[in-house]
């Protein structure tokens, strides 16, 4: 698939060079750098892959894009070569002071529109960036993925959509609707800030090293149907966890210590319309949400 150049926007006249298997195992020999779990870091190695979630991703040349881990820059460079702006942050300082020279070699014309900053992507506010972006398209480090997704989303409120890679049973997590088996914190979390849904599979011989679980895509379009308040989020998020936190147990219960006693959890939930006897894996975001408002 050929990386789509819209004429209108930033001129993209020169489509970068993206990385293959012997490009990445040369960047990796040349900065001595060995993918380590701690980090999260598999790179990915497949150019028609990184063409894939951009396309998925649906960013243009009016998008600053958000890119988190970027590693080598196999994204990046496909990032590159349809948005306006590239704004990556990494942890790694020494994959982070390549990055540059990497994009000046393989999308000459468009280092001008880059820009990459060391940090942990956990501790990254809106100051710490030269614009707002307007999309998150990552492949997010696996321990952090579902941390890193909500931190973002609450800081960023001018990221109207996100696309990640993450590990597949935390696809399914995060893109699960009330009453799935796998319904819970993540899944309801993400729907606070919009639509979440699953948006295809990547195989595991696309990356450098091979990890050991299955890889998936999700899609989140912001919605603002909820409050960007960042209190009245805590608030919500604080019920979300009660709820959760033993699945086996009734709202009631479950809730108990979060109101003060089973008989104001209660109270409380039958203010917000919920069936005290009904369990958390039952109820949707706004649920939650009348829930945390009551007094």
């Amino acid at each position: 698939m050929a990386v789509l150049l819209i004429e209108s926007g930033p001129a993209l006249s020169d489509e970068p060079r993206l990385l293959g298997p012997a490009q990445i195992r040369q960047l990796a020999d040349e900065l001595g750098v060995r993918p380590t779990k701690t980090l999260g870091q598999n790179f990915v190695h497949d150019a028609n892959t990184v063409r894939r979630i951009v396309a998925e991703s649906g960013v243009g040349p009016d998008d600053t894009v958000l890119e988190v881990g970027p590693g080598l820059g196999s994204l990046t460079l496909a990032l590159l070569g349809v948005a306006g702006r590239v704004i990556a942050v990494e942890i790694d300082p020494v994959l982070a002071g390549r990055l540059p020279t990497t994009i000046t070699e393989f999308a000459p014309s468009r280092a001008d529109a880059f820009d990459v900053i060391t940090a942990d992507a956990m501790s990254v506010s809106r100051d710490d960036l030269p614009a707002a972006p307007t999309a998150l398209v990552a492949n997010l480090p696996y321990n952090v993925a579902v941390p890193v997704l909500l931190h973002l989303l609450s800081e960023l409120p001018s990221i109207t959509t996100a696309l990640v890679m993450v590990q597949a049973e935390v696809a399914d997590r995060l893109a699960a609707g009330p009453g799935s088996r796998t319904y819970g914190v993540p899944s309801v979390k993400a729907r606070y800030f919009g639509t979440v849904k699953r948006a295809g599979a990547v195989g595991r011989n696309v990356f450098w090293p091979e990890p050991k679980v299955e890889s998936g895509l999700v899609r989140v379009d912001r919605t603002d149907t909820h409050s960007r308040d960042p209190e009245i989020r805590r608030r919500v998020f604080a019920v979300i966890d009660a709820a959760f936190a033993q699945r086996r147990k009734t709202m009631r219960s479950a809730l108990a210590t979060w109101a003060g006693g089973a008989p104001e959890a209660e109270r409380r939930l039958r203010a917000a319309a919920i069936d005290p006897s009904v369990r958390g894996e039952r109820l949707d975001v706004d649920d939650f949400v009348r829930l945390a408002a009551v007094d």
